[in-house]
């Protein structure tokens, strides 16, 4: 039987309860899952990349664990099939959110098979108590001094707190 590999791509700035709820889920239907963390310094990442694949490896660890699938964490830049391929994925698992997401992950999935048609892309909905977190909105309640702690994992609201402080005092 051929080994199930997919990749999820994203910025994780920062890792978010919604992207972990994604992972996981995807972790059941995958034996092995490269997170691909976007360098994608156009979008001005609060978090330097080193410190983004950091906390991912640290927050999927325990999903890992729990479901036996193995989860890389890789970061990438420039074509998504191109990422994939270079993992031995066949599947990219985007997550959406919502209805307004749909519209451009189509086009995303049409474009990626029109590059790669060996690449299927497979969406996952978020869970109804993820559905509204983006890591954009996480970033803005934390500066303007709102309580994250709900949208993101124990390690992650603890670095990014941080990380706003320290820009609130530059």
């Amino acid at each position: 039987m051929r080994e199930r590999v997919g990749v999820y791509p994203g910025t994780f700035d920062p890792v978010t309860n919604g992207h972990l709820d994604v992972i996981q889920r995807a972790a059941r239907l995958l034996d092995r899952l490269a997170v691909g963390v976007a360098i994608n310094a156009g979008k001005g990442p609060v978090f330097p990349l080193e410190e983004r694949v950091e906390l991912v490896r640290a927050e999927t660890a325990p999903i890992a664990a729990a479901t036996g699938c193995a989860i890389s964490v890789v970061p990438f830049e420039g074509l998504l099939v191109t990422f994939a391929r270079e993992q031995g994925a066949e599947m990219i698992v985007r997550g959406l959110r919502a209805v307004s997401d749909f519209d451009y992950e189509y086009q995303m999935a049409g474009m990626n098979h029109r590059l790669d048609p060996g690449v299927e892309t497979v969406f996952l909905t978020a869970s109804e108590t993820n559905q509204f977190i983006s890591s954009r909105f996480v970033k803005e309640i934390a500066r303007l001094g709102g309580d994250i702690s709900s949208f993101v994992p124990q390690l992650t609201l603890e670095r990014t707190l941080a990380r706003v402080r320290d820009q609130a005092g530059e």
